[in-house]
């Protein structure tokens, strides 16, 4: 069993930093700062073995070029399509990752959509997904199209249920808001809205979430689901014919009368 904790960057992110609870090398992911990975590693007193680079916006990249001023011989793993600074192994859809002294296997997808190469790399039941899917939520589409984010969400959707869902930003609340638009009456999602407000009064993540929840609460992963279609028909006042139109009809929705 893998030891995951976060490391917050800037007002809302999360650097994730994995360890095998009974070695001293550490594994990063998008390190957007490098100030605050430094501090976990030298708290911990642990190495920094490898960065897992989702995809090449700044605040997942930003802390590169310090960390290699203090390991210049760590491995650095990101998309194969994407410009990564100091990248040393570019990956993609299907490859595997070993890691040593974190002793896990990690499986790489292709899940292009907010970016045109983004990946997400999943191990040991942990998905680390960057912005491609985030509690309740889903990232914008910057570089990629509809269908290829409702493609890389159906990737991520079929995994087991047990998978826990590493994303990269603290959304989760503002992305509730927008869930009771679409499924004003989900009780499961009214529910979920109670437990992460009692987490913000604690002052604690409400990340990493559980993929099965997120299948039950999430509109970006509810785009089979008829009360998801029809409030999605209803918005665009007209009707759907297929699941990637209700996506990119969700997406438009929260692009334009929410965010």
């Amino acid at each position: 069993m893998l030891n995951i904790t976060p490391i917050d960057a800037f007002q809302d992110n999360y650097i994730w930093l994995v360890r095998n609870p009974n070695g001293q090398k550490a594994l990063v992911v998008d390190p957007g700062e490098a100030r605050p990975v430094l501090q976990a590693l030298e708290n911990e007193n642990l190495t920094l073995a490898a960065l897992f680079i989702t995809h090449h916006h700044a605040d997942h990249t930003g802390g590169i070029r310090q960390l290699l001023t203090q390991y210049p011989t760590v491995k650095i793993f990101g998309p194969a399509t994407e410009r990564i600074f100091g990248l040393t192994h570019p990956v993609k859809e299907g490859d595997n990752i070993t890691v040593s002294g974190i002793d896990a296997q990690f499986q790489v997808f292709d899940v292009s959509g907010h970016t045109a190469g983004h990946v997400a790399y999943y191990g040991e039941n942990a998905l680390f997904c960057g912005d491609t899917l985030f509690s309740v939520g889903c990232g914008r589409l910057f570089e990629g199209t509809p269908a290829q984010m409702h493609a890389s969400l159906s990737k991520i959707a079929a995994l087991p249920d047990e998978t826990q869902v590493f994303c990269a930003h603290e959304y989760t609340l503002d992305n509730i808001a927008f869930a009771k638009w679409v499924e004003p009456n989900n009780s499961v999602l009214l529910q979920r809205e109670a437990e992460v407000h009692a987490l913000h009064d604690q002052d604690k993540p409400t990340v990493p979430s559980n993929l099965s929840i997120e299948r039950l609460i999430n509109p970006f992963l509810r785009f089979a689901e008829p009360s998801v279609i029809q409030a999605a028909e209803t918005f665009a006042g007209r009707s759907l014919t297929t699941e990637a139109e209700v996506f990119a009809t969700i997406r438009h929705w929260k692009d334009s009368q929410f965010d």
